[in-house]
């Protein structure tokens, strides 16, 4: 941290740009120079002010406190004789304060090795260690789901499939309708789509023209057409002419049941009276 000065963590100088980079780091190195000739200046003062800057300085929440990181100390320059005897000096309280120190030279290259070799066992350790630790739970937030509030049943009839719309809001809505409005009956229309009937209706197999009931029994039945598809159609269409629920002349259940019923009466009937004649036929040759 080339330029760390005191007042760094209070954004002094460069200090908090060299600070959120000290961020990212699993260890930290103290270079301290054993060869300065500023007045006021020793391996041990230079010391206590990285330490002091590096705790005032706050890391993001869930991150490790850089005072809490492994930390070791290289006196360097020690290639300068004095440097070298400040070095021996100052190492025994360097080491009795719990760091591991390094004598180096980055002319001579002396220590360099031992140095090397001992930031690579960190590195080692360190990526062994956060490889068998558990991983933090990832916690995932999701839009509810809103409640599906309408279900559409297939129902087998004479004339093909019913669609039948079962839910709270669409039985509702259909019984506050006033289907001679035709602005009402648009206005109902619109309201199923944004539920999302017709997509519902496309999803289970529903065409143009099928039959479609809202409610038990024989509520509201109506052929179905789907969502008009151009901007054009939609533009031509006033409101209230909404083709999706158009009131038609379809017969309902009820009725095509009584028709069927009639038309067996009728067959019935029919059958009695030829085999009347028949029999009747019959007597009369035999007299």
């Amino acid at each position: 941290m080339p330029g760390l000065v005191e007042g760094a963590s209070e954004g002094r100088g460069l200090g908090l740009e060299f600070l959120r980079h000290v961020e990212r780091c699993t260890a930290l190195l103290h270079v301290l120079d054993c060869a300065t000739l500023e007045p006021g200046r020793d391996p041990i003062s230079d010391l206590d002010v990285i330490l002091g800057e590096l705790g005032a300085y706050e890391v993001p929440e869930g991150q490790t406190p850089l005072l809490e990181r492994p930390q070791f100390i290289a006196l360097n320059k020690i290639d300068v004789p004095e440097a070298r005897d400040l070095a021996e000096m100052v190492r025994p309280d360097l080491e009795a304060r719990g760091f591991r120190v390094f004598e180096i030279s980055t002319i001579s290259h002396e220590g360099l090795r031992p140095l090397t070799l001992a930031l690579g066992e960190l590195v080692d350790k360190h990526r062994a260690e956060a490889a068998v630790a558990a991983p933090k739970e990832r916690v995932i937030i999701r839009p509810r789901r809103s409640k599906k509030e309408f279900s559409i049943r297939v129902e087998g009839g004479t004339y093909g499939n019913v669609y039948r719309i079962m839910g709270e809001k669409p039985v509702r809505w259909v019984q506050q309708t006033d289907f001679q409005n035709e602005e009402a009956v648009g206005f109902l229309a619109d309201r199923l789509e944004k539920l999302g009937v017709e997509d519902e209706l496309f999803r289970v197999g529903a065409v143009q023209g099928s039959t479609v009931v809202i409610g038990e029994g024989d509520s509201i039945v109506f052929d179905w057409e789907p969502t008009m598809s151009s901007a054009a159609e939609l533009m031509a269409a006033p409101r209230g002419t909404d083709p999706r629920l158009a009131p038609n002349d379809r017969r309902t259940t009820s009725e095509r049941r009584a028709t069927y019923y009639e038309r067996m009466d009728a067959k019935a009937a029919a059958r009695a009276e030829v085999e009347a004649q028949r029999l009747a036929a019959y007597r009369e040759e035999g007299e």
